[in-house]
């Protein structure tokens, strides 16, 4: 999703660029992205940013062949281990969940929640992540894998991937496929008889919640630092020394690192005029396995399979106003209802009244409501909330809540061919999974979602609970 707006105020205007499910918070002039779309720096050329982790795709590592069975007859796919670069360092190792959806070359993926993925609508998801937790790579062991499998004979890297991959698909996908390598097969049903539910792992980095709002005189939040890291970096807001907002503790006193669980504030001065200004937290830290990732580019949702350290980041922003109404508005995208939850929370002194998907709402101060906008799937979105004269904020993306063969209506849906990567170099010794059974089918779908100027950060926050192998 993506989210442009025109506001009360225009300091502090930043951007971002983000996936699908994502929370999304926006306040006056600050505003977070969420959902399978983009949006570009804003016309203060304000560099976008996102919540979590981002990386590029690299294609296929670690993988070999399996079989999905059809109706009209059977294909061949790779399966196995993807590899992605992370942004600002470090490497993640991820599967796919959509088997006929092709995976984009150097494709721009994003950490998100599973509620605005198809995980977030399959009831197996958590099984998912057992599998994930208990097979290549993350055990690394593959004679005692295959032990625990009974696989007599080497099992192989390639075999472990693929077999993991098979597992997953059969859950995530629901088709009838099976591993063409006999080592490989017999983990898959191992890792499918075993598998059982797990909870779905929190964000590595987020900020809860991701905008506030508020008076000018008092301290602004407070915005909860969630993460597995020992500690983040805290960087000012880029305005700080023209507005004199400071990022302090329920103290007052100056903020420049935080741990998990640490309380920021955003001190305005009394006499400041509306405006708004951001906050950036950056730290080094694993991402949690089975932490989804959406791409820009319709590409396969990846499901996280084993992280370096790698570096994660999440914004914050804040607004003000000196008097009347002072609305923090949010939004993100609801897989199990099958559109985008916009909720309100006002904290001003008067109410705010808003028109949203043809229909007015009043929130009082002190209250919040959220409406949701029901959404075809697969189809690009755009709709605006409008308040009073000179506030509105518009919403753009894509849904994309279900696999391809959910939408087909089908659990053995046929291909056609192999599945190379999207348009890749003839001499690569990459592939991957997903459809290349048509060539038309990935010009008309793999488009690019509307980019946006606005403001933006994206926040996720999920409760990771301990699970048993």
């Amino acid at each position: 999703m993506s989210v442009s707006f025109s506001a009360w105020t225009s300091r502090g205007r930043g951007s971002a660029r983000l996936a699908a499910g994502t929370l999304v918070s926006a306040l006056v002039a600050a505003t977070v992205l969420a959902g399978a779309g983009t949006a570009a720096a804003d016309a203060d050329g304000t560099a976008p940013g996102h919540s979590g982790a981002a990386a590029t795709i690299g294609g296929l590592k670690t993988y070999g062949s399996a079989v999905i069975r059809g109706a009209s007859g059977d294909t061949q796919v790779s399966a196995g281990l993807f590899e992605m670069s992370v942004e600002g360092g470090g490497t993640l190792h991820t599967y796919c969940v959509d088997v006929q959806t092709p995976t984009q070359q150097d494709a721009k993926y994003h950490e998100t929640a599973w509620s605005g993925t198809s995980l977030g609508v399959n009831e197996d998801a958590g099984r998912i992540r057992w599998i994930l937790r208990n097979s290549y790579p993350q055990v690394n062991d593959l004679a005692a894998l295959a032990k625990k499998a009974g696989i007599r004979g080497r099992l192989t890297e390639q075999d472990a991937a693929a077999g993991t991959q098979v597992a997953i698909w059969r859950y995530s996908d629901d088709v009838d496929v099976d591993a063409v390598d006999p080592q490989a097969e017999q983990l898959a049903d191992y890792l499918q008889k075993k598998a059982r539910d797990q909870q779905e792992p929190r964000a590595s980095l987020t900020l809860d919640p991701p905008a506030v709002s508020g008076r000018p005189g008092e301290r602004i939040g407070p915005v909860t630092v969630r993460t597995d890291a020992r500690s983040v970096t805290v960087s000012p807001p880029a305005d700080a020394a023209t507005t004199g907002v400071r990022i302090v503790d329920a103290n007052g006193k100056p903020v420049t690192t935080a741990t998990d669980g640490g309380r920021i504030f955003f001190e305005v001065p009394e006499d400041e005029a509306a405006g708004s200004v951001a906050l950036t937290v950056q730290a080094s830290t694993t991402v949690p396995v089975g932490r989804a990732f959406v791409s820009e580019s319709r590409s396969q949702t990846q499901i996280l399979a084993g992280s370096s350290e790698s570096t994660v980041s999440a914004t914050a922003s804040a607004t003000w106003a000196q008097d009347g109404a002072t609305p923090a508005v949010s939004a993100r995208e609801n897989c199990a209802k099958g559109g985008v939850d916009v909720t309100v929370t006002h904290r001003g002194d008067a109410p705010f009244t808003f028109s949203l998907a043809g229909t007015e709402h009043t929130v009082t101060a002190g209250k919040s409501t959220t409406v949701t906008v029901p959404l075809n799937e697969d189809q690009p979105y755009d709709f605006t909330l409008e308040g009073p004269p000179g506030f509105e904020q518009r919403f753009t993306g894509m849904l994309d809540c279900r696999t391809r063969a959910a939408e087909a209506g089908t659990t053995t849906q046929t291909l056609t061919a192999p599945s190379p990567l999207v348009s890749p170099p003839a001499d690569t010794d990459l592939a991957a999974t997903g459809a290349s059974s048509a060539t038309p089918w990935i010009t008309g779908t793999a488009i690019a979602l509307v980019v946006i100027g606005g403001a933006g950060l994206v926040i996720t926050r999920q409760r990771q609970t301990t699970s048993e192998e």
